[in-house]
């Protein structure tokens, strides 16, 4: 199940990215030749007007041909070829390409895929305030009344004791407690993060791997369940801790307009934060320090996908709103062969008057994208090892 909703949520993000593209192509007068759902093999396609729909073998994403894309096909408008069709009839075909229009126009027609993913995002989290989106208590969006709230954990370290224990991102803490004992000040129910702490810290001297800590969560909408956990401490810290990190989350849900105000406002807040963790791997990549821990490619999605699904459709609509943004920002990066590679091959020519030459820029995009490949399959490999 988690594969198959990740293959839609990519399906549907990459689809929304390309349609941004086609209208906006369609709008300047360019010629569109395909709009494809998924990659070839093509399975079977219809034609309506003068572009081809087709449906392909993989469903991972989709494509647009527009023409004049390719610098070789605009290249042989210039020098005076001319399109031939079904009835001889000779059409100069130059005033329908891409690379006859006005820079402006090229630009926009580049940088919708990006801007159809941004408002994707902004349609998702608005959608996610009206239908009621977790939200941190001591968040901006706290202003408004909030419900159900919890103590939730947002994250979890690796081989900790509530990792062994089972505990998970997005669980409810709603009790903690030591069972073996009568004390009623052993039993902390719907505990704050500061409670939690102390509670671990005073117990320290009592609990052992016969006497743990119960702690009693509800995951998604399971029932709740009590698993035994005992603190510890690192060589570092002489404070017992458990492992995760946790926060005080509610429910907010809002009226249409207020929704769509916070949901773009939270666009940008999320847009913001994903930039500077890009610049923060990019930089410490460049330095030596990067590492695959924190990055993570397709098989990890699908695991995420799954926590998502599991603990609500609300949290499945926010994480693919993530996966948008992350996608618009990727895009926008000036390497070749993404949308902001040929971007910046366009702000080249408009400082330098002509275009560059073809073989400059088809080099650099083939080469660009056996680059990504390669990059993918890296991560890939990182993310197969992670689960072993």
């Amino acid at each position: 199940m988690s594969i198959f909703i990740f293959i839609v949520i990519l399906l549907v993000l990459v689809l929304v990215h390309e349609a941004g593209h086609f209208f906006a192509a369609k709008r300047f007068g360019i010629r569109v030749d395909e709009f494809g759902f998924g990659f070839p093999p093509k399975l079977f396609g219809f034609k309506k007007g003068e572009t081809e729909y087709t449906i392909n073998l993989l469903p991972l994403g989709g494509f647009v041909k527009i023409y004049g894309e390719n610098i070789e096909e605009a290249d042989f408008v210039e020098v005076g070829f001319l399109d031939k069709k079904d009835d001889n009839t000779i059409i100069n075909e130059s005033s329908r390409s891409l690379a006859y229009k006005p820079k402006w126009q090229q630009a926009i027609v580049l940088f919708a895929g990006v801007l159809a993913n941004f408002i994707l995002a902004w349609i998702l989290f608005s959608f996610g305030f009206m239908s009621g989106l977790p939200t941190s208590v001591g968040s901006e969006r706290a202003g408004y009344a909030l419900s159900d709230i919890n103590l939730v954990v947002v994250s979890v370290l690796a081989k900790s004791p509530a990792e062994n224990a089972g505990l998970k991102i997005g669980d409810k803490i709603v009790e903690i407690s030591i069972p073996s004992s009568s004390n009623s000040n052993d039993y902390l129910k719907a505990p704050n993060p500061d409670q939690l702490k102390n509670y671990i810290i005073s117990h320290a001297s009592v609990v052992t791997e016969r006497n743990p800590i119960s702690i009693s969560y509800i995951r998604g909408n399971m029932q709740v369940t009590s698993v035994p956990v005992v603190p510890q401490r690192n060589n570092t810290n002489t404070v017992p801790t458990i492992g995760i990190s946790m926060d005080m989350i509610g429910i907010a849900r809002l009226p249409f307009f207020v929704a769509l105000w916070e949901g773009m406002k939270l666009d940008l807040s999320m847009t913001k934060n994903t930039v500077v963790g890009l610049y923060a791997l990019v930089s410490e990549g460049i330095m030596g320090k990067g590492s695959f821990a924190s990055v993570t490619g397709p098989v990890g999605m699908v695991s995420i996908v799954g926590d998502a699904y599991q603990f609500g459709f609300v949290y499945l609509l926010s994480f693919a709103a993530l996966i948008s943004i992350n996608l618009a920002i990727i895009n926008l990066l000036p390497f070749p062969a993404l949308d902001g590679g040929r971007l910046f091959f366009l702000f080249i020519e408009k400082i330098k008057g002509s275009r560059i030459n073809p073989k400059i820029t088809n080099t650099a995009n083939m080469v660009g994208f056996g680059l990504l490949i390669f990059l993918m399959l890296i991560v890939t490999y990182h993310d197969v090892v992670k689960l072993f």
